[in-house]
């Protein structure tokens, strides 16, 4: 699985971040102020001006600003994405590139677990119905587990990596 990069990240958090209720005012003009203040060469001051113009909707100065930001770089997004946290905790934690698919991915392995061990405990006790599969199915918690068990490893040190 190859890593998103700050860009990717921002296409996919754009509809989020421009949803109604997502940014505050002030919170896109302290992202504004910090990049423009502390990486000049991220938003010059005629930049910074635009995106803070009061008299343009909030939505149409955010719009510019993550485009402006998609076009000019890794860098770039990064640190928006670092003003992002600063101003806006609890919107950075909620933001769809950091769910990403990992809660579908735990609740399809917890299904898979549950519906086997169902069928595993709960199937029919008679052995001439379907005989060869509960000898299957009573097998498939030691071959699932291995197969489950490296991909658990690697969702938890992706998570781990993130702290």
């Amino acid at each position: 699985m190859t890593e998103q990069t700050y860009c990717d990240r921002l296409v996919q958090d754009t509809p989020f971040l421009m949803g109604q209720g997502s940014l505050s005012e002030q919170q896109v003009d302290r992202i504004v102020l910090q990049l423009n203040r502390y990486y000049p060469q991220i938003l010059s001051n005629k930049d910074a001006e635009k995106f803070r113009n009061p008299k343009a909707s909030l939505r149409v100065r955010l719009s510019d600003l993550l485009g402006h930001l998609q076009r000019s770089g890794e860098r770039d997004c990064r640190e928006f994405y670092r003003a992002l946290y600063i101003h806006a905790q609890l919107l950075h934690s909620r933001l769809p590139s950091r769910l990403g698919p990992r809660p579908v991915a735990f609740l399809a392995c917890l299904g898979l677990a549950a519906g086997l061990a169902l069928l595993v405990y709960c199937g029919p006790p008679d052995p001439k119905v379907l005989p060869g599969a509960r000898r299957v199915l009573g097998f498939s918690p030691i071959i699932v587990d291995r197969h489950v068990s490296r991909f658990l490893l690697a969702f938890l040190t992706d998570d781990l990596g993130r702290l």
